[in-house]
């Protein structure tokens, strides 16, 4: 049975997991007792998952000890500078960010402290290039560029045969969604598909935008990478069954909650990567001087379960795709 990953809601808390210190704090610090400290930063909740295999990542490179200060804004992200400016003022040795919108603040109020980002669905605007990233944020985005949505489009209309009145659900405070939005309703108008452009800009704001989606006759929806949304990815694909929508997302997680389709890579497994960054960093490598990195695999869920509900029958061609079916 897949079940849904659990999510750490508080917005302050303090965990243990493997990471070591900069290589010119390390002697000091086993000197003094003091263990070596890292920032975590989102948008969102702190996600279980992603802590998880950020540790798992840590320890097999070694690290045993480490304590993480946790802040996240709970989908305030006016609030984000302020924590991206409290984690530099407790002197963490570095940070790591979850989510593009935490990126852009540590960007904004953090210059003396490496970030390593996690997950960004759009470095534009964070780092001068992918290849030299340039100050002290660097990090791993979980899209090839704003064209990963086409393809996204394309699966769910080959899953809906017909399907022409479609709704783009996006984020309207993260500032990284802007052209994934314009690439998908420019595609969606060269398929000869009705698109409606559906933003909101917090919790309340969920169940609206599928009001609006129902009211202007949508026939399923789409998401827009953003850990905002992830986080709330169970009010969505409940939303999205109770308004008989069905929904492509851009995260697997959507899909094991009951979502009908998924597209993208292992956002888990970016931040177990992060793992190998961060311990470069604390050896003494340059934020500036590791180039970002983009996915390289992308794999394809399908909740067979949902498309009962929903009276649907995925074509062939589509379940060959697949990576991971629901039953």
């Amino acid at each position: 049975m897949d079940l849904a990953v659990p999510l750490i809601s508080r917005r302050r808390f303090v965990g243990f997991v493997g990471v070591g210190l900069l290589a010119a704090r390390l002697t000091e610090a086993q000197t003094v007792g003091k263990a070596p400290r890292v920032g975590w930063l989102t948008s969102s909740v702190v996600h279980e998952s992603n802590v998880r295999a950020f540790r798992e990542g840590m320890r097999a490179l070694g690290y045993e000890t480490v304590a993480i200060e946790f802040r996240a804004a709970e989908g305030r992200t006016e609030q984000l500078p302020a924590l991206a400016s409290e984690l530099a003022r407790l002197r963490v040795d570095i940070i790591v960010v979850d989510g593009g919108s935490a990126a852009v603040a540590a960007k904004q109020a953090v210059t003396d402290v490496p970030v390593v980002v996690g997950a960004m669905a759009d470095p534009t605007g964070i780092v001068a290039s992918l290849a030299r990233p340039g100050g002290n944020i660097t990090g791993f985005s979980i899209s090839t560029g704003p064209e990963l949505n086409g393809k996204r489009l394309d699966l769910l209309r080959e899953a809906i045969p017909g399907l022409i009145r479609i709704g783009i659900i996006w984020n309207e405070t993260n500032r990284t969604s802007p052209p994934a939005v314009e690439y998908v309703t420019s595609a969606a108008k060269s398929r000869g598909m009705d698109i409606a452009v559906l933003g909101l800009r917090d919790a309340d704001g969920i169940a609206r935008v599928f009001a609006d989606a129902a009211r202007a006759d949508r026939r399923a929806i789409m998401t827009i990478a953003d850990a905002f949304l992830w986080a709330h990815r169970q009010q969505i694909v409940a939303l999205s069954a109770r308004h008989r929508l069905p929904g492509m997302y851009p995260e697997l997680e959507f899909a094991l909650d009951g979502g009908l389709l998924a597209y993208g890579p292992n956002i888990a497994d970016n931040f177990r990567r992060a793992a190998g960054y961060v311990d470069r960093i604390l050896k003494g490598a340059r934020p500036a001087d590791l180039p970002v990195e983009q996915p390289t695999a992308f794999s394809l869920a399908i909740n067979l379960r949902t498309a009962r509900a929903l009276g649907l029958t995925i074509p062939p061609s589509v379940l060959l795709q697949a990576h991971r079916v629901i039953e």
